[in-house]
């Protein structure tokens, strides 16, 4: 689906997200309207599902993300459903991901200090619908983050 072309725009787009279309265009050795109709289709195809910000969330005073796996009562009618409406709810979960398997989701959870984690988890993540078994497991370092595609 995509071409050579496509994928040095993408490339460079990942490298630099802030170039506008006339210095991407300049980047890939192509004419702006051109890239802009790549773009253009890129986007209509889904390839290109949006342009984000990036926020540090340790920038603003979150010191603390834990891992939460959680396996649920699937003997409860919808329990997956209510489960992720509830969990969606709650501010300081920053990623939920499904899963077949003995764990049936997890949750990333950010926190300011040990003091707002432990209110969190009691107050909020604990009194989640359908919850059999919950394990947290407390991130010591980042080793990689990698959100560029090798294109």
């Amino acid at each position: 689906m995509l071409d050579d072309l496509d994928r040095r725009l993408l490339r460079h787009w990942q490298a630099e997200p802030t170039l506008s279309p006339g210095e991407l265009a300049e980047r890939c050795a192509m004419t702006t309207g051109k890239a802009a109709r790549r773009i253009a289709r890129m986007q209509d195809a889904g390839v290109l599902r949006g342009v984000r910000s990036v926020i540090d969330w340790q920038a603003l005073g979150y010191a603390v993300e834990v891992s939460l796996r959680i396996t649920l009562d699937k003997t409860q009618p919808r329990a997956f459903d209510a489960f992720l409406a509830a969990a969606r709810a709650v501010p300081e979960v920053i990623e939920i991901q499904t899963f077949l398997g003995s764990v049936d989701a997890r949750l990333s959870v950010i926190a300011r200090d040990m003091a707002h984690y432990q209110a969190l988890y009691r107050d909020d993540l604990l009194t989640l619908p359908h919850i059999a078994d919950i394990e947290a497991l407390m991130q010591v370092a980042r080793v990689k983050r990698q959100e560029s595609l090798p294109l």
